[in-house]
């Protein structure tokens, strides 16, 4: 299973870099990038207009439609907020939130996201 990333003050990024799985960085230089196959997203949680390149990552050339799930990052301390962006791309696109986690993940999250990782690709490839 395929991962693609955003990441915006690298919390995101040193939590795919310690899952160690391969992954694509949707950055605001370059957000067009064919995922072709399925994967998992993985975004934190700020302001909707900063994610941006996410949307437009999304809408590229159907990358919305290999979307099997969608991982959240965030601060507890947002309450409501918490991984508000994971959800709300999750409820339009009608897929599920699959996982979640704070700041850049303990290796509880890390063991926890990769055995997630793993369920959604065996259940990929028997569908």
């Amino acid at each position: 299973m395929k991962l693609a990333y955003f990441s915006i003050t690298g919390q995101t990024r040193r939590f795919i870099e310690k899952v160690g799985l391969p992954a694509y960085e949707i950055t605001d230089a370059n957000p067009y990038h064919e995922m072709g196959t399925p994967f998992i997203l993985v975004i934190p949680t700020y302001d909707d207009e900063m994610l941006e390149p996410v949307v437009e990552f999304l809408g590229y050339h159907g990358n919305h439609q290999q979307l099997m799930g969608i991982a959240g990052g965030g601060n507890r301390n947002f309450n409501e907020l918490y991984i508000h962006n994971a959800k709300d791309i999750a409820q339009g696109l009608d897929v599920p939130v699959v996982f979640d986690f704070e700041f850049n993940g303990t290796p509880a999250d890390v063991r926890k996201f990769k055995k997630v990782v793993q369920q959604l690709e065996s259940q990929n490839t028997r569908s």
